[in-house]
C-alpha cells in the first residue's frame, strides 16, 4: 500500500515545455500546472495562442492521434509537429477555438447541442402515436418498448416511429425540401429585369444565357408577339413566356451564321423551366453562382419550415408535436420537459425520467452559458461564433472526461458579464472531473478565476514571445513587470474619457429611430445622441444586433439613398448624416495575396519609391515590376505567395515557406535594389515588407505619405504587425482596427460609425487604445455606436442604451438609457449591476 501512495506522490504535476519556438516564441521553457485552471494572458500578438494552441494543443492532439493506426490517421485532419524541443507529460488535448467551423445547412441549435436526440427519443417512446386510420393511441409500455401497437378504436396494428424516423437528417425529412425547411423557387421578376424591351431585344434574359435564343422563335409560333415591349403583352402571352408547357414544336428559323432558312423540332422551355433545367444540370459552385440571381429561397410549403415530414409531426406528447417543441426557446422548453413524466401512466415514469434527465443535464449547461433564448430549430449557420463555441463547451462538460487537456480560446467572446459565472462554472466542473484547463482570454473577470497565470509579452510580434510573469492572480497583480497586473488589482480605474453631463448630451442633435416588432424585439423608440459615444448593451439575445444591425443601419442607408425604409422601420430622423459605416470583425480578403501593406495603401507608394532608385533605373524596372502579384520581380517558384504546399500522402498537407524566396514573395533580383533610409541603413523592398509597422516608421523618413499611413496603424495599436502579414490571418479585433485606418484624420460630422463588439481579442491595454481611437473619431465630429459587453468600454460611454432584461422572448425592449451613472440606478438593468 505504501508503495502505491509513494507512486501517486510521484505523478507529474506540470506539463514541461522546453525550447518552444512556435511563431514568435523565443525558445521558451515553461511549466504548466496539471489539473488546474491556467490562464495565458498577454497583449495581442504576444504569443499566447502560439503557446496554448501552437505548442500545448498541437502536441497533445498529435501524440494521441499518433497512437492510432495509419489506416485511421489517413482519414483524419492532423496537426503538424510543433516547433518545440520537448513537451513532457502533455495529456490528450481538445481545443475549443475562437472561430468554430461554419455549420452546414442541415445543422440546427438542436443538432449542434445534441438536445434534439433526447427530444426525438421522447416523441418516439413516450408519445401518443397515430394509427394508419388516423386514431391516436395512448402512451404505453409497448410503445416504449417499440413493440407492435394495436389501435383501441379500430384494431389496426402498427409500429410507432423510431427516433431515427423523426430525424430531418434521415427518414423523417420532409420530402419536398429534403429536410432543409426551405425550397428554392424561381424569382420571376429577375427573368425580365427590363420590361420596356421586346423579346427580340432580349427582354427574357435567360433565353440569351441559360437557354438557346431559339426560344424566341418558338414562342412566336405560339402566338406571342416578340416585337412589342414586354410590358405591353397580354396576361395570356406573359403566362406562355413564364410557364408555357414543355413540349416539342416544329419551327422554321434562319441560321444566324449562314443566313440559310431551316426547320426543326425543338422542345419549348419557358423562362421558368429554363432556370429549372439549368438547376438540374448544375455541377459546381461556379454554375450555381450563375443561377443564384434567378432564384429565391422560400419557406417550404409542405413542412412550413419545420424540416420534418407530416408523419414525423404526427406523434403527440403533452398535446404538441415535435415541430412545436423544437420551435420553443430552450427556457420555454425546459419546464415543458420537466412536466413530461407526470403526464404519463405510472409504469412509464421511470423511463421518462431517465430520458428527460439526459435532456436536463445538457440544458442546464446551456442555460448557465446564457443560451436559453435560442430555439432548437434555429439554423446553426445563424449562430454567432461565441454562441457556437459555448455549445461546444456545454457538450465537452457533459461528456464527463477525465485526464484531458482542454484549451479554450477566448471563451468569453460575446458573453455579457452576467453570463460569465456560467462560463467559470463550466471550467470548475472540467477541473473537478480531473481535467486540465487552459484559457487564452483577455476578460479580467475570467482571468481572475484562474488558479495560475502565465503572462506572455512584453510587446507583440518580435517584442513578444517570452514569459514576463507567472504565478497566482495575486502574485501577478503585484508584479511590477506585468502588463496585465494593474487591470487585475482592485484599485483599477476604468474611466479615461471625460464625463459628459446629461443636459448637454443631445446638444449636437439626435438620431431618432422608431421600429415595429421584429423577431423577439418589441416596437422601439430610440434616441441616439449625435457626436457622442453610445454603447448598446444587454445580455446575449436581448436584441442589440436586431436594433443596430437590422434596423438602425438599413434605415440610415435607405434614408441617405432616398429608398424605401425596411418594412419594420416606421421612421428615422438623422439630420446631416450622409454616410454610415459598419466596422465589424469579418476577415479582410480571402487569399494570401492581401497583406497589411496592400490594404493600408502603403505598398503602392513604396513600389513607386523603389522604382525611382538608381539601381531600379539602371535595370529599367518600373513600379509595376515590384508587385509580388504580377510584377517581374515576384518569386517564380511560389508565384509571389511566399509559401508552397507539399502533399505528403497520408500525412496532412504541409504549407512551408517557399525555399527560394524564404517567404519574402520576391525573387533575388529584388533584394539587390536597395535604398538608403533616414536611419542610415540600406533596405530592399522585401526587407521592409518583413519589418513591423513600428520598425519601418523608425527607419524611414522623408516619405510623408507612407509615414502618415503607418502612423495611423501605430495609433490604432497595430504597430506590431509586419507589412507583409496576410490580412485573412488577422484576428477579429485586428481586422476591425485595420478597416478603420482609411477613416482616421478626416472630418466626420456627417458620419455614423457602428462597431460590432470591437474588443474581441483585445487586451485591456489595447481596449484603452481603442477608446482613444473612438475619441479621435468623436473629436472629428463622428457619431459612434458600439455593441459591446466589455465593462471598460461600457464605463467609458457617453450614453448607454441597455436592452433586455433577458434574452429572446424575455428581452427585446429598452430597459434603460442614459449615462453610466444613471444606468447604475435602474434596478431592472442587469448591465447596471456590473458598472
Amino acid at each position: 500500500m505504501s508503495g502505491e501512495i509513494k507512486q501517486r506522490k510521484m505523478l507529474p504535476k506540470y506539463i514541461e515545455v522546453r525550447g518552444a519556438k512556435v511563431h514568435n516564441l523565443k525558445n521558451i521553457n515553461v511549466d504548466v500546472p496539471l489539473n488546474e485552471i491556467v490562464a495565458i494572458a498577454g497583449v495581442s500578438g504576444s504569443g499566447k495562442s502560439s503557446l496554448a494552441l501552437g505548442a500545448l494543443y498541437a502536441e497533445g492532439s498529435r501524440r494521441y492521434l499518433e497512437s492510432l493506426s495509419t489506416y485511421t490517421r489517413r482519414r483524419m485532419t492532423q496537426a503538424e509537429r510543433a516547433d518545440v524541443d520537448d513537451v513532457r507529460y502533455v495529456p490528450a488535448a481538445l481545443a475549443l477555438r475562437q472561430r468554430p467551423g461554419v455549420p452546414g445547412i442541415r445543422s440546427t441549435f438542436g443538432t449542434l447541442s445534441e438536445l434534439l436526440n433526447s427530444l426525438r427519443l421522447m416523441f418516439s417512446r413516450l408519445a401518443s402515436h397515430r394509427c394508419p386510420n388516423g386514431h391516436y393511441c395512448p402512451p404505453s409500455l409497448s410503445v416504449a418498448a417499440m413493440q407492435e401497437i394495436t389501435c383501441p378504436v379500430c384494431g389496426a396494428k402498427f409500429y410507432g416511429p423510431g427516433a431515427e424516423e423523426l430525424a430531418f437528417n434521415s427518414t423523417g425529412a420532409c420530402k419536398t425540401c429534403g429536410g432543409t425547411g426551405v425550397i428554392q423557387t424561381v424569382n420571376e421578376a429577375a427573368l425580365v429585369p427590363d420590361d420596356s424591351k421586346t423579346i427580340d431585344e432580349g427582354a427574357v434574359v435567360v433565353w440569351g444565357t441559360l437557354m438557346w435564343s431559339l426560344m424566341k422563335d418558338i414562342v412566336r409560333t405560339m402566338g406571342v408577339r416578340t416585337d412589342v415591349p414586354f410590358r405591353d403583352l397580354t396576361p395570356e402571352e406573359k403566362e406562355i413566356v413564364y410557364h408555357g408547357e414543355l413540349k416539342k414544336h416544329h419551327i422554321h428559323y434562319v441560321n444566324p451564321n449562314t443566313l440559310e432558312p431551316a426547320e426543326m423540332d425543338f422542345n419549348y422551355y419557358s423562362a421558368v423551366n429554363s432556370v429549372k433545367n439549368s438547376l438540374a444540370k448544375v455541377k459546381d459552385e461556379k454554375g450555381m453562382k450563375r443561377l443564384e440571381k434567378y432564384l429565391e429561397e422560400d419557406v417550404c410549403p409542405d413542412c412550413h419550415g419545420t424540416r420534418i415530414s407530416e408523419a414525423a409531426r404526427a406523434p403527440r406528447l403533452r398535446g404538441i408535436g415535435l415541430d412545436e417543441a423544437t420551435a420553443m426557446t430552450l427556457s420555454e422548453l425546459i419546464p415543458w420537459v420537466q412536466g413530461v413524466p407526470a403526464s404519463l401512466p405510472e409504469e412509464m415514469r421511470p423511463m421518462a425520467e431517465n430520458i428527460c434527465e439526459s435532456f436536463m443535464d445538457v440544458s442546464k449547461r446551456l442555460m448557465d452559458l446564457g443560451l436559453g433564448y435560442l430555439s432548437l430549430d434555429r439554423a446553426a449557420s445563424t449562430l454567432s461564433t461565441g454562441e457556437r463555441q459555448r455549445v461546444q463547451l456545454a457538450r465537452a462538460v457533459r461528456n464527463r472526461t477525465t485526464g484531458v487537456l482542454y484549451v479554450l480560446d477566448e471563451p468569453s467572446i460575446g458573453l455579457h458579464p452576467y453570463n460569465l459565472k456560467g462560463l467559470t462554472g463550466v471550467m470548475d466542473d472540467l477541473r473537478a472531473d480531473g481535467n486540465s484547463v487552459i484559457i487564452v482570454d483577455h476578460d479580467t473577470q475570467v482571468l481572475k478565476h484562474a488558479d495560475w497565470m502565465i503572462e506572455m509579452g512584453k510587446g507583440a510580434g518580435a517584442d513578444g514571445g517570452t514569459v514576463i510573469s507567472e504565478g497566482t492572480i495575486e502574485d501577478i497583480s503585484k508584479n511590477p513587470h506585468s502588463v496585465i497586473g494593474p487591470f487585475l488589482s482592485d484599485q483599477y480605474e476604468a474611466r479615461i474619457r471625460p464625463v459628459l453631463q446629461t443636459d448637454s448630451m443631445f446638444e449636437k442633435g439626435a438620431i431618432h429611430l422608431e421600429t415595429g416588432e421584429i423577431h423577439t424585439v418589441h416596437p422601439l423608440d430610440v434616441r441616439i445622441p449625435m457626436g457622442r459615444l453610445t454603447v448598446v448593451t444587454g445580455v446575449s439575445g436581448s436584441g442589440k444586433t436586431t436594433m443596430v444591425l437590422e434596423s438602425l443601419i438599413p434605415a440610415l442607408k435607405a434614408k441617405i439613398s432616398g429608398q424605401r425604409l425596411p418594412s419594420h422601420v416606421k421612421n428615422i430622423e438623422a439630420a446631416g448624416i450622409t454616410q454610415v459605416k459598419l466596422i465589424d470583425a469579418t476577415p479582410i480578403g480571402i487569399n494570401v495575396r492581401s497583406t497589411v501593406a496592400t490594404y493600408a495603401n502603403v505598398h503602392d507608394e513604396l513600389r513607386k519609391v523603389y522604382a525611382k532608385t538608381k539601381d531600379a533605373k539602371e535595370r529599367s524596372f518600373k513600379a509595376g515590376d515590384f508587385s509580388y502579384n504580377t510584377g517581374k520581380l515576384r518569386c517564380p517558384t511560389c508565384d509571389g505567395t511566399g509559401e508552397i504546399s507539399l502533399d505528403v500522402q497520408f500525412l496532412p498537407d504541409v504549407k512551408i515557406p517557399c525555399p527560394d524566396c524564404r517567404g519574402s514573395r520576391y525573387s533575388r533580383d529584388a533584394f539587390d535594389i536597395r535604398r538608403k533610409a533616414k536611419d542610415g541603413q540600406e533596405y530592399s523592398l522585401p526587407e521592409l515588407m518583413n519589418m513591423s509597422v513600428d520598425q519601418v516608421l523608425h527607419a524611414l523618413g522623408g516619405l510623408k505619405l507612407v509615414q502618415q499611413r503607418l502612423q495611423v496603424l501605430h495609433d490604432l495599436g497595430l504597430g506590431y504587425l509586419t507589412l507583409g502579414e496576410e490580412t485573412p490571418g488577422l484576428s477579429g479585433g485586428e481586422a476591425q482596427r485595420l478597416k478603420l485606418a482609411s477613416e482616421m484624420g478626416k472630418g466626420q460630422s456627417d458620419s455614423v460609425f457602428v462597431f460590432d463588439e470591437p474588443t474581441i481579442g483585445l487586451h485591456p491595454q489595447d481596449v484603452r487604445t481603442l477608446l482613444h481611437v473612438f475619441q479621435t473619431l468623436i473629436d472629428h465630429g463622428a457619431t459612434v455606436v458600439v455593441i459591446e459587453h466589455d465593462l471598460d468600454v461600457i464605463k467609458n460611454a457617453d450614453y448607454i442604451i441597455d436592452m433586455g432584461p433577458g434574452g429572446g422572448k424575455e428581452g427585446g425592449r429598452i430597459v434603460a438609457s442614459g449615462t453610466p451613472d444613471e444606468i447604475k440606478q435602474f434596478n431592472e438593468s442587469i448591465t447596471g449591476q456590473y458598472i
